[in-house]
């Protein structure tokens, strides 16, 4: 695994846009809280770049993550510069509530695993995320659970649509395989309640 610095040194070898100060100018900073978390967003040409504070501050990997998700590499601050600069946006971003946040229009999963009795799994970005049958066919459910336990909002499908992918989903959706972790009935009682929408 390479560091951030070793990342961008690779990057600039084999020739990737470096941005001068100039050029490098971000559209705004949104600031999400709630749930106990701050995000933020760094908008640049059209691309939200997701980021913790710790990123943020870290001019390595801060510039890393611009290039990774905008495909350009934002030019190199001396280190105080870079944290008067880093300071400087936190203090003029936008704040919203963390519900409030955009649709992740490239919103994919990864896995859908069948566990029988209408008990399914979707995997996205290493989460495990359980579902009952019932829930999974509602889209407002499906959007609600994965906002709350994978911090993420798939996108508003018309219904019809929404119908067709989940369909599409749990025909393609494969058995637990040998290593996954074994997803005991002790496991799936104690998330029953919520799953169930009981208040806890």
């Amino acid at each position: 695994m390479l560091t951030d610095s070793q990342y961008i040194f690779e990057s600039i070898k084999e020739g990737c846009l470096t941005l001068s100060d100039d050029e490098f100018v971000i559209d705004r900073l949104v600031k999400y809280f709630g749930n106990g978390r701050i995000r933020w967003h760094v908008e640049f040409r059209g691309h939200p770049v997701e980021l913790t504070t710790g990123q943020l501050k870290k001019q390595p990997t801060f510039r890393r993550k611009i290039l990774e998700q905008a495909g350009v590499l934002p030019p190199q601050r001396a280190g105080t510069d870079y944290r008067r600069w880093a300071l400087d946006l936190r203090k003029n971003a936008i704040e919203l509530p963390w519900r409030d946040r955009p649709v992740d229009v490239g919103f994919a999963i990864d896995r859908l695993t069948s566990h029988g009795d209408e008990r399914w799994t979707v995997e996205y970005q290493g989460k495990a995320i359980k579902f009952t049958t019932t829930k999974l066919r509602r889209q407002v459910s499906f959007r609600k659970r994965m906002l709350a336990k994978a911090k993420v909002l798939p996108p508003q499908l018309d219904p019809a649509a929404y119908r067709k992918w989940m369909d599409w989903l749990i025909q393609n959706a494969t058995d637990p395989q040998p290593g996954d972790v074994l997803m005991t009935e002790k496991s799936w009682l104690d998330d029953l309640p919520e799953l169930a929408g009981w208040q806890k």
